[in-house]
């Protein structure tokens, strides 16, 4: 029972460095581009 939760502890472990190592290495910045929407408003 103690080494299946060594490998669990390990899995998690590595799941987790796998995680920020993808946060830090992965291009995650969102591509931007300039809308224009004509807006109508009902002045009285």
């Amino acid at each position: 029972m103690g080494r299946l939760i060594k490998a669990v502890l390990v899995l998690v472990v590595l799941g987790f460095a796998g995680l920020v190592g993808y946060a830090y290495l992965a291009d995650l910045s969102p591509d931007s581009a300039e809308v224009k929407v004509p807006v109508t408003l009902n002045a009285d």
